[in-house]
């Protein structure tokens, strides 16, 4: 669970800038995206593979310049 200590002189705007950045930085939003619809499996494995494939393409291309 993310927290920010809010000292006496912030104001709430800079409080919740600091708290948005340890979310951002902890994950919880990206995490939440995945979770928000269920993935089935075979899809899920569908998409690690194209990204996987992606990856290779792009490392092949630098390589052979």
């Amino acid at each position: 669970m993310p927290q920010v200590k809010v000292k006496e002189f912030d104001s709430f705007e800079s409080a919740l800038k600091r708290f948005k950045k340890v979310v951002q930085d902890s994950g919880i939003l990206t995490e939440m995206r995945k979770r928000e619809h269920y993935e089935k499996p075979s899809v899920r494995r569908k998409k690690k593979d194209a990204v996987a494939a992606r990856k290779a393409k792009a490392r092949n291309k630098l390589l052979s310049r």
